[in-house]
C-alpha cells in the first residue's frame, strides 16, 4: 500500500509542473485578448454634413470593392483600407474589425462616391447632385436679381426651346442642371463641351421653375453680347430696314411682346433706353419666346448714344398711342394736330413727358398702365412733330419707331430726335370712350404696317436694297 503512494506521488509531481506552465501561458494569452478588448474604443456615428441628427444607411459590402474602380485618390484610400483589414487578420483579430480611423475614413470615402459620381454621355461628362445640393438654388436666386445678374454676368434660360435659341446663336453656357437623360438628348450636346452638366431631381427643377409645366431643364449663360451672336440666317435674310427704340417701357410682359413682335416683323435691331425693365429679365424672356437671339437687342443706352446705333440717315417716328385729343381732321380729310399753347406742360399732350425717368433703370419694374404722374410739371416748350394716320405712307428707307411706355409716355428727347430726323406722330383711330391703347399693340400695328410698307416699296419684297 506504501508503495503504490509513492508511485503515484512520483506521478503526479512529473505532471503537474508541465499542466501549470501551460495552464499558466493560456491564462496570459487569453489576458492579453480581454484588456485589448478592454481598451478598444466603440465605432462612433458618423453623420453627413446636410443630415445631422440622421444615422446613415449602412455601406454594403460592396461599395468597398468599388472603391478600386475609382479614380485617383479613391483607389488610394480602398487599397489602405485593404492594408488594415490584412493586418487585423494577421493579428488574430476579428476579421470584421475595422479601426476607428478607417471606419471613418471609409465612411466619408462613401459618402462622397455616392453622392457625386460621375458618368458620361456621348462624350460628355456630367455629374449627379446630391442630397442637400444647393447649386441650383443659388443659381436661381442669382439669376433672378438684376443686381446680381449684370455685378456677376450671368442670365437663367428655362426651357428647352430657348436654351437650344441660345446655343445655336453662340451664347456661352456655363452650367446646365437637367432631370432626365432624355431631355439633355434633345439639346444641342455639341455646343455643352465647356458647360458643367448636373443631373438633379425633378422635385427640385419644379420648386425652383417659373413655369406652370417645368420642362425638367435650367441653365445658366454668361450675359449674352449682341455684338458677339450669329443670329439666324433666315432672319436676316428677311429683315427690313426697320429699327425699333423702346423708351422707357417698364412692364416686363410688353416688352417681351413687343420684342416678340419687333422679331415677327423683321425690325434689324432693337435699342432700349435706361428706363426700361431689364431685358433679360426673367419674365421678359418668356413674353420674348426666343427673340432675344434672333435680332440684335442693345439696352442700357442713353439718348446720346442712340443716334451712333442707328444709321447715319434715318427717319424717327414716334407711336401717339393715347387717344385723339390732341389730333383733329381737317375739311379735306386731312389729319392735322391741335395747335396747343406753348407754355402748358408736356403732361397735358397726354403722350409725352417732361424729362427723363431713370428711377427704375436699375432696379424693379412696374406696370406701365397702373398709375399717373403726381408730381408738377415745367413749362416747356415742345418741339414740333406732325402727325400722321399710321396706314399713310411713312416708312420710306430707313426708319426707325419709337415706343414709349402706356403711363409716363414719351420722353423729350424722342420728340427732339423726331423733329431733327423729320419725322412724325402715328396713331391708330379709335372709337371714342378709349383712351389708349397697350403699348405692346401699339408697337405690333406700326411695325407690321411699316414692313407692308418697306416691302412694297420697290413691289418685289424687298427693301432688301435699301438694306445695310
Amino acid at each position: 500500500m506504501a508503495a503504490f503512494i509513492r508511485s503515484v506521488g512520483r506521478q503526479l509531481i512529473c505532471i503537474e509542473p508541465r499542466t501549470v506552465l501551460l495552464a499558466k501561458e493560456n491564462t496570459v494569452v487569453d489576458i492579453k485578448r480581454y484588456v485589448r478588448a478592454l481598451r478598444r474604443r466603440p465605432v462612433g456615428v458618423l453623420y453627413p454634413e446636410d443630415e445631422a441628427g440622421k444615422a446613415p444607411k449602412p455601406t454594403p459590402a460592396k461599395a468597398v470593392v468599388e472603391h478600386h474602380r475609382t479614380p485617383g485618390g479613391q483607389k488610394d484610400k480602398a487599397k489602405w483600407s485593404k492594408t488594415n483589414l490584412k493586418t487585423a487578420v494577421q493579428k488574430n483579430l476579428d476579421p470584421n474589425f475595422i479601426s476607428k480611423n478607417s471606419d471613418r475614413h471609409n465612411n466619408k470615402a462613401t459618402v462622397k462616391v455616392s453622392d457625386t459620381s460621375s458618368d458620361l454621355l456621348d462624350g460628355l461628362r456630367y455629374e449627379k447632385a446630391f442630397a442637400g445640393d444647393k447649386r441650383l438654388a443659388r443659381a436661381v436666386s442669382i439669376a433672378r436679381s438684376r443686381k446680381y445678374r449684370e455685378q456677376q454676368g450671368k442670365v437663367l434660360l428655362e426651357g428647352r426651346r430657348l436654351i437650344c435659341d441660345a446655343l445655336l446663336a453662340g451664347a456661352l453656357p456655363q452650367t446646365l442642371f437637367f432631370s432626365s437623360m432624355e431631355q439633355l438628348r434633345e439639346l444641342p450636346l455639341d455646343r455643352l463641351r465647356r458647360a458643367s452638366l448636373v443631373k438633379v431631381k425633378g422635385e427640385d427643377i419644379q420648386t425652383w421653375s417659373d413655369l406652370v409645366t417645368p420642362q425638367g431643364v435650367i441653365a445658366i449663360f454668361s450675359q449674352p453680347d449682341a455684338k458677339r451672336l450669329g443670329f439666324p440666317k433666315d432672319q436676316r435674310d428677311q429683315a427690313v430696314p426697320l429699327h425699333l427704340i423702346c423708351d422707357n417701357v417698364r412692364d416686363p410682359g410688353n416688352l417681351g411682346t413687343i420684342l416678340r413682335c419687333a422679331a415677327a416683323a423683321g425690325c434689324q435691331s432693337v435699342l432700349l433706353t435706361k428706363g426700361c425693365v431689364d431685358v433679360w429679365e426673367p419674365k421678359v424672356l418668356r413674353a420674348a419666346m426666343g427673340a432675344h437671339f434672333r435680332l440684335p437687342i442693345i439696352p442700357g443706352l442713353g439718348w446720346g448714344d442712340v443716334a451712333g446705333n442707328l444709321p447715319p440717315a434715318i427717319t424717327i417716328h414716334l407711336a401717339d398711342n393715347c387717344s385723339t385729343s390732341n389730333i383733329h381732321q381737317g375739311a379735306k380729310g386731312e389729319v392735322e394736330p391741335l395747335k396747343l399753347p406753348a407754355s402748358r406742360k408736356a403732361g397735358d399732350y397726354g403722350w409725352v413727358r417732361s424729362s427723363s425717368d431713370s428711377t427704375h433703370a436699375a432696379g424693379a419694374w412696374e406696370s406701365d398702365s397702373d398709375e399717373e404722374l403726381e408730381d408738377e410739371e415745367p413749362a416747356v416748350c415742345l418741339p414740333v412733330v406732325g402727325a400722321r394716320v399710321y396706314h399713310e405712307r411713312w416708312a420710306v428707307s430707313h426708319t426707325a419707331l419709337v415706343i414709349g411706355g402706356e403711363t409716363h409716355g414719351l420722353s423729350l428727347e424722342a420728340l427732339q430726335l423726331a423733329e431733327r430726323t423729320g419725322g412724325l406722330r402715328l396713331f391708330v383711330p379709335m372709337v371714342s370712350g378709349m383712351d389708349s391703347l397697350n403699348s405692346a399693340m401699339a408697337a405690333s400695328v406700326l411695325l407690321f404696317e411699316g414692313r407692308r410698307q418697306l416691302i412694297g416699296s420697290d413691289g418685289q419684297g424687298g427693301a432688301k436694297s435699301d438694306r445695310s
